[in-house]
C-alpha cells in the first residue's frame, strides 16, 4: 500500500481503493455482505472532502435511516471536521427538508405535518365514516403503495389494485390531506419529485448545490425514490450508489430490485465495482450463502471469498416437530453463549414456542421487531399535542388530544368545533376559541383551559430550550399525571418514556424552528425504529428475530429454523418466480449474518391452525451441495406410547424397502415416528400407523 496515501485508506484493500478514489463516471457499488461497504461509503465522503477539496455542502448523501445517517456524518466528522456543512439524509427527510422550503411553489401549509400508517387510517375514517377498521387499513396500505410507485389518483393505478372505486377513495383522500396542509410519508417524495420535475429553478438550485450524490444502501430502494434521484442527478454531476442485489429483501414495503439491476441501463456509462472480500463469516458459510443465492437469475453476480480459516461446517438437523426443534435450540444453548445467538424465523408467529419454552427453562431471550418507542400511546399523546401546535389544521391530532386527560369536552361539542372549522379555513384552535362560549358549562371550562395551555407553551417557546417547554407541556395537560396513574395499574413504565422524548427533545433548539425539525424526525423515524425487548438491560441474552429485522445484524452463531416447503419458502411463492427470488435472498441474508457458527433447522411436523401436518424439507436445502453440510439425526427427551413395539433395536419390514431395523423413535406431538435403517443401505423415516411397517422376529 502507497505510504503516501492518508491513513485512513491504507488499511482498504485494492476493490475497496478504487471505489473510493473512483471518480467521473456513474459508479455502482456492488457490495457483497460483510465487505465494509459503510466504511467504504464514509471513507469515499471524507475523502472527497480531505482530498478532492469539495465542500461539505456540495455532497449529498442519502440512506435509509436516520440512525445510519447519524453514523455515517459522525465518522466523517472525526476524520475531517469541517464536514459540519454535509448533508446525509434519508430520501424522506431530504423531500421534508426541500419542501419546506418550497411550500410557497406548491401551494403548501408551511407548517405541515407527516403522517404515519396510523394518521392515515384516522383520515380516511374521518371521510369515509362507515368504513371498517379492516378496510380502512387495506385502503390505507393501498395509497402507499401507489405513492411508492410514484402514481397519483389520475394515473393508471391497475399495478396497485383493479378495484374501480380505488381512485376516487385515493383521491378523496389526497384532497383532504391538501386541505388539512398536510402530508403522508409518500407525498414527501412524491410531492419533492413533482417540485423539481416542473419548476426548473428549484431543480437548477439543487443541480448547482450538490456536485456529488451518494446513495448507500440503494437495493432498497422504491420506484418514487428512484424518480426523485433521476431529478436530483444531471450529466455534469457524479453519482455513485451503493448496494447488494442480494440483500434486496424489502419488496412488501415497495422496495424495487429492478433499481439496481438496471441502474447501468438508466445511467449510461456507468462503471461495476464488486466488494467481494468478507470481513465477518468463514469460507464454510460463505460456500452455503453463494450455493444458494447463485440459483437466481436476477442479479449482477458476484462470488464472496475471505481470509478468515474454514471453521465448523455448518449444521443441517433433521428434526421430527417443532417441539424438538425448540428443545435442540435450548440444548445448544446450554453452553451458556446467549448474547452470540440469534435464533431467526421466517414469521413473527414462530416465536412463540421460544418464548413459552425458554421462559419455562429460564433461558434469558430478547425479541427483536417488537413496538418502537414512537408507537407508544404515551408518547402518541404528546406529539398529538405538539402536532397541533405546530399545526393548529391538523384534525387526527386534534381529535386524538383535545379530550384526553378528559375536560369534558364530548363528542358533540368536537363535532361543533370541526363544523365551524371546516367553514371559516380549518384552524381548529381558533374555530375552539370561537365556539367555546355556545359550549356546555363543562365542555366550555375544558377548552379554555386546552387554549390556554398551547397559549402558554407558545409564548415560553421562543424564549427556553425546547426540551423544558415539552416537559411543562406534558406536566401542566395532565399526560404526566393520567400515565403516571396508568403505570401504578399496569406496572409499565409510561413515565419513563415520556422523560427519554424530553431528553430527545433537549437535543433540538428552541422555537418554532426547532420545535419543526423536532416532529419531522420523530415522525421519521416512528416508522422505522424498532425496540427490543428488554429495554436497557444488558444481561446476556439469546436474540429472537425474523429473517427480515436481521438484516445489517452480525452474531457468532446464527440458528435459522423452519426450513420446511409451505414455511419457508412460503405458499405461494414457489410458483411466482419474482417471490421465490426474494425468498432466496432473505435465506442468503439469514446465513450471511453468522460469523462463525451456522445450523439449519427443518421439521417434519408443525402445527397450522391447531392441526399437525407433514411438511416437507424447504427446497432450499437441496440446493446446498451435501459436502458443505454436516447433518444431524436429533430425536428430543420423549417419546410415545411403547405398546406399539416399535423400539430401537426392533427388526422390521417393508414391501419396499426390504428387511431393516429401528435406529431411533420419537414423539412428535400426536404421533410416533421411527428412523429405521434397512439392509440396502437405505435410511428412513416413518410413522408406524401409517406406513406399512411390520415388525419381524
Amino acid at each position: 500500500m502507497d505510504t503516501f496515501l492518508p491513513p485512513y485508506l491504507r488499511d482498504l484493500n485494492d476493490k475497496q481503493l478504487e471505489a473510493v478514489l473512483h471518480e467521473g463516471a456513474p459508479l455502482l457499488i456492488l457490495a457483497g455482505a460483510g465487505s465494509g461497504k459503510t466504511r467504504v461509503i464514509t471513507t469515499k465522503i471524507t475523502y472527497l472532502i480531505d482530498q478532492k477539496r469539495m465542500e461539505p455542502a456540495s455532497i449529498l448523501a442519502v440512506t435509509f435511516t436516520n440512525k445510519a445517517a447519524g453514523e455515517m456524518l459522525q465518522r466523517v466528522a472525526s476524520i475531517v471536521p469541517q464536514a459540519s456543512g454535509l448533508m446525509i439524509r434519508t430520501f424522506h427527510s431530504f423531500g421534508a427538508w426541500l419542501l419546506r422550503r418550497n411550500t410557497h411553489l406548491l401551494e403548501m401549509n408551511p407548517r405541515f405535518t407527516i403522517y404515519n400508517d396510523e394518521d392515515s387510517e384516522a383520515l380516511l375514517k374521518s371521510v369515509f365514516g362507515n368504513f371498517s377498521r379492516r378496510e380502512l387499513k387495506h385502503y390505507a396500505r393501498l395509497i402507499a403503495k401507489a405513492k411508492n410507485y410514484a402514481l397519483e389518483p389520475d394515473d393508471d393505478l391497475s399495478r396497485v389494485s383493479r378495484e374501480e372505486k380505488f381512485r376516487s377513495i385515493y383521491a378523496s383522500y389526497q384532497r383532504a390531506l391538501e386541505k388539512m396542509g398536510n402530508v403522508d410519508f409518500g407525498d414527501l417524495i412524491l410531492r419533492t419529485v413533482r417540485l423539481l420535475k416542473e419548476n426548473s429553478e428549484v431543480r437548477t438550485r439543487i443541480h448547482q448545490r450538490f456536485q456529488v450524490i451518494l446513495v448507500d444502501e440503494y437495493q432498497d430502494s422504491n420506484v418514487a425514490q428512484f424518480e426523485l434521484l433521476k431529478q436530483l442527478f444531471s450529466p455534469e454531476r457524479y453519482i455513485c450508489v451503493v448496494g447488494d442485489d442480494d440483500q434486496s429483501i424489502y419488496r412488501f414495503r415497495g422496495a424495487e430490485v429492478k433499481n439496481i439491476l438496471k441502474f447501468p441501463e438508466q445511467f449510461p456509462g456507468t462503471e461495476i465495482i464488486r466488494l467481494e472480500q468478507n470481513y465477518r463469516s468463514t469460507k464454510n458459510i460463505l460456500e452455503v450463502a453463494s450455493s444458494v443465492v447463485n440459483r437466481n437469475r436476477g442479479r449482477l453476480g458476484k462470488t464472496l471469498f475471505t481470509t478468515l480459516p474454514g471453521g465448523r461446517k455448518p449444521v443441517l438437523a433433521w428434526l421430527p416437530d417443532y417441539k424438538s426443534e425448540v428443545e435442540y435450540c435450548a440444548r445448544l444453548l446450554s453452553d451458556g453463549r446467549f448474547s452470540e445467538t440469534a435464533i431467526l424465523y421466517r414469521t413473527n408467529a414462530q416465536s412463540r414456542e421460544f418464548e413459552i419454552f425458554f421462559s419455562r427453562q429460564n433461558i434469558p431471550y430478547r425479541i427483536v421487531g417488537t413496538i418502537t418507542f414512537y408507537e407508544r400511546e404515551e408518547v402518541k399523546d404528546t406529539l398529538s399535542l405538539l402536532n397541533l401546535i405546530f399545526n393548529p389544521r391538523d384534525e387526527i391530532a386534534f381529535r386524538r388530544i383535545i379530550n384526553k386527560p378528559s375536560r369534558g369536552i364530548g363528542k358533540a361539542s368536537i363535532g361543533e368545533i370541526l363544523r365551524y372549522a371546516n367553514k371559516t379555513g380549518g384552524d381548529l384552535l381558533r374555530a375552539s376559541k370561537e365556539v367555546s362560549g355556545e359550549l356546555s358549562g363543562k365542555a366550555q371550562s375544558g377548552v379554555e383551559k386546552f387554549l390556554s395551555l398551547i397559549e402558554e407553551f407558545r409564548l415560553n417557546l421562543e424564549s427556553e430550550p425546547l426540551g423544558v417547554s415539552i416537559h411543562r407541556l406534558i406536566v401542566n395537560s395532565g399526560l404526566l399525571e393520567y400515565h403516571l396513574e396508568q403505570d401504578e395499574v399496569a406496572g409499565t413504565q409510561k413515565v419513563k418514556n415520556l422523560e427519554e422524548l424530553v431528553n430527545a427533545a433537549a437535543e433540538y433548539p428552541g422555537g418554532m424552528e426547532g420545535l419543526a425539525q423536532f416532529l419531522d424526525d420523530a415522525e421519521l423515524d416512528r416508522s422505522r425504529a424498532s425496540r427490543e425487548e428488554g429495554g436497557s438491560d444488558s444481561s446476556p441474552r439469546v436474540t429472537l428475530i425474523t429473517m427480515h429485522n436481521t438484516k445489517g445484524l452480525e452474531f457468532e452463531r446464527v440458528i435459522i429454523t423452519g426450513l420446511e416447503e409451505g414455511l419457508f419458502p412460503g405458499f405461494g411463492s414457489e410458483t411466482d418466480e419474482e417471490s421465490l427470488e426474494e425468498e432466496r435472498r432473505i435465506f442468503y441474508v439469514s446465513i450471511t449474518r453468522a460469523k462463525r457458527e451456522l445450523y439449519l433447522t427443518t421439521c417434519r411436523m408443525r402445527r397450522l391452525w391447531g392441526k399437525t401436518h407433514l411438511f416437507k424439507p424447504s427446497r432450499f436445502l437441496a440446493e446446498i451441495p451435501q459436502e458443505y453440510l454436516e447433518e444431524e439425526e436429533w430425536d428430543a427427551d420423549y417419546y410415545g406410547d411403547e405398546e406399539d413395539g416399535f423400539l430401537p433395536g426392533t427388526n422390521v419390514y417393508h414391501d419396499e424397502y426390504g428387511q431393516g431395523v429401528v435406529c431411533k423413535r420419537w414423539y412428535n406431538g400426536s404421533e410416533t415416528s421411527v428412523l429405521v435403517r434397512f439392509e440396502s443401505g437405505y435410511t428412513g423415516r416413518f410413522i408406524p400407523r401409517f406406513s406399512g411397517l411390520e415388525r419381524v422376529g
